[in-house]
């Protein structure tokens, strides 16, 4: 994985603002600490960070080939039919990297190379004869691409933060901005960047830009059609389209692990992570992460009826692992709430966010790549809201049903329209999406909560692990990414999907064989999160300086009074902020994160 940018101007000699592109490389670092490399001329500039996983001796970039130039983060996991398909029409290559394929895919098939790529990606091709740049973005959305056009300066890159680093663009939001921060966050439409001047390049999407002017389109999108196999059919496709999907993904010149909860998924990659490993006479390295005293704090609820100790053992001792579990202490989880806010150069996921930052740079002591069991459950329908006959219905995002604990903690009278604009971002996706004449009515609104966890909830956990990881200098592939596994889960009936009653059925009744029936019929557990008073604590200290500071607009636009009395007893919120891992306690660290964004940014309010 990289870091990438690129800045295209008009009448700005970029060679007189070397200094602006070294910061901004530096400013992907972290993203690509292995190598870096530029291409400058007087009124373009390409800039590329490496994290060397394939071929580390060759594929430098920015790579050229004829008059393309190209910089490129990601992993092609068909890389080598892609290859041979071009080997077929005459191209020769020079390294066993992914770059130069999908360089030379383009040269061959323009636009529609994009289309060929099975993998998670985001890269930018100059086109020098044509003056004219295309970039481009995963189907599922894995690998982030922001941009902006602003006074005759158009720029792109793989973080905001880079993008704030050119003086052109501004640290300005405007009233849209805060809908999405304190209305949607830590989720945010798809698109929107929430600084003014930034956008995102949409997933599935690809852009031209030529003399001031932008063009997107989307090349992929889920269409409705028939399911023709039956029950024990689907059990075998689904088998194999997951197992495919995940031993693609094993590749690497790197040492490489897996994370491990002792959930399902986790365990699925694990053992034929595993299994991969013993064919080499190696033994695959996994890593679940904990907290100090989580035990003795720990309680069961609907959303977390176990603890994740209870299982990895097992799994971990069925397969052979050598396991690593790495427990956080909470005073660092908490302090870290600022580092990830940094990372992303917006608030986030709180605790969900720091605990996997601090647990990350903890794998890459010894590890360059690792795979994570993330989207299993928006695409096969893991999640409490998929088999709630109450909630099931409602018109509105299932996992943040009510804005009433969001206008609570805002000043009377702030952001008025909330509920008007959430309510138009969730008709935008549901309006999208496509059924077939034959859909029932569970059918078709399980096809319109695919689209919102899709598009909104697994949006958040990508983006959450793609930062994460890469400000630790880690590559994390996630295989349930795999778009042929979304599209085949999208047309599975739902009475087959959820198998047995049960939430991802199918998946558990594929890979029953493979693993523990403890592990297999384990009810799901959410990513763990600390229950010790002592992270909760430090959080409320955090919170008092967030909102006391007189040099700092966030006071004004908060309800002091309700925030401290979510300080004094969090409990009393009884509707989650999002989903089941933000609560009480992370409703205030959001309020933490959101203070040092606007500080580390200077963000102004318009």
């Amino acid at each position: 994985m990289c870091g990438i940018a690129g800045i295209l101007t008009k009448n700005i000699d970029l060679r007189d603002r070397y200094p602006l592109i070294e910061n901004i490389s530096e400013s992907l670092k972290m993203r690509g600490p292995d190598a870096k490399g530029e291409f400058i001329k007087p009124y373009i500039a390409l800039i590329h960070r490496r994290l060397s996983v394939i071929d580390p001796e060759k594929g430098s970039q920015p790579m050229r080939f004829g008059k393309y130039t190209i910089v490129y983060n990601g992993e092609i996991y068909n890389t080598d039919e892609i290859r041979h398909e071009l080997e077929n029409y005459g191209y020769t290559f020079e390294t066993h990297c992914d770059t130069e394929v999908v360089l030379k895919a383009y040269h061959k098939w323009k636009e529609k190379s994009c289309e060929k790529l099975n993998g998670i990606f985001a890269y930018a091709i100059w086109d020098d004869e044509e003056k004219e740049m295309f970039l481009c973005r995963d189907r599922i959305g894995v690998k982030p691409l922001f941009y902006s056009l602003k006074d005759g300066v158009f720029a792109f890159a793989s973080r905001i933060k880079s993008l704030l680093l050119i003086p052109e663009i501004t640290t300005e939001v405007d009233k849209i901005g805060l809908y999405e921060i304190f209305m949607l966050g830590p989720a945010k439409t798809i698109g929107n960047a929430i600084f003014k001047d930034i956008s995102e390049l949409p997933p599935a999407s690809y852009m031209y830009y030529k003399d001031d002017k932008t063009t997107i389109k989307q090349y992929w999108k889920l269409e409705a059609k028939e399911h023709k196999e039956n029950e024990s059919e689907t059990i075998m496709h689904t088998h194999f389209l997951v197992k495919d999907a995940i031993q693609r993904q094993l590749v690497s010149d790197v040492p490489l692990c897996t994370f491990l909860s002792g959930g399902l998924d986790s365990s699925i990659i694990s053992q034929i992570a595993s299994e991969y490993f013993k064919e080499k006479n190696e033994t695959l390295n996994t890593y679940s992460v904990d907290y100090v005293d989580n035990d003795k704090y720990f309680k069961s609820s609907v959303f977390q009826p176990n603890k994740d100790s209870d299982y990895i053992d097992l799994i971990s001792n069925y397969i052979g692992s050598k396991h690593h579990n790495i427990i956080l202490d909470n005073k660092d989880v908490a302090k870290a709430l600022i580092d990830s806010t940094k990372a992303r150069t917006l608030p986030g996921f709180t605790d969900v966010d720091s605990s996997l930052l601090l647990f990350c740079k903890e794998v890459k002591k010894e590890n360059k790549v690792a795979l994570s069991g993330e989207c299993a459950d928006e695409i096969f329908g893991g999640y409490p809201w998929y088999h709630n006959k109450d909630i099931l219905f409602e018109e509105t995002f299932p996992w943040s049903r009510s804005t009433d604990v969001r206008h609570s903690i805002l000043r009377n009278g702030f952001l008025p329209n909330g509920d008007e604009y959430v309510h138009e971002r969730y008709l935008e996706t549901v309006n999208k999406t496509s059924y077939l004449d034959s859909d029932n009515k569970i059918e078709k609104r399980m096809r319109e909560m695919f689209m919102l966890n899709l598009d909104w909830f697994m949006q958040t956990l990508l983006y959450r692990k793609d930062i994460m990881s890469m400000e630790s200098s880690l590559e994390v592939r996630v295989p349930f990414c795999d778009y042929r596994i979304v599209e085949y889960a999208y047309n599975m009936p739902w009475n087959i999907k959820s198998l047995n009653g049960r939430e991802k059925g199918v998946l558990r009744k594929a890979f029953e064989n493979e693993l523990p029936y403890e592990i297999t019929w384990r009810k799901k557990s959410p990513y763990p999160k600390t229950h010790n008073p002592v992270y909760f604590k430090e959080v409320c200290m955090m919170t008092e300086e967030a909102i006391t500071d007189k040099n700092s607009p966030l006071g004004e636009l908060l309800n002091k009074n309700k925030v401290r009395e979510l300080m004094h007893n969090p409990n009393a919120l009884t509707e989650p902020w999002y989903g089941q891992l933000m609560r009480g306690p992370q409703v205030l660290a959001y309020i933490v994160q959101i203070y040092h964004w606007i500080k580390e940014n200077n963000v102004k309010f318009i």
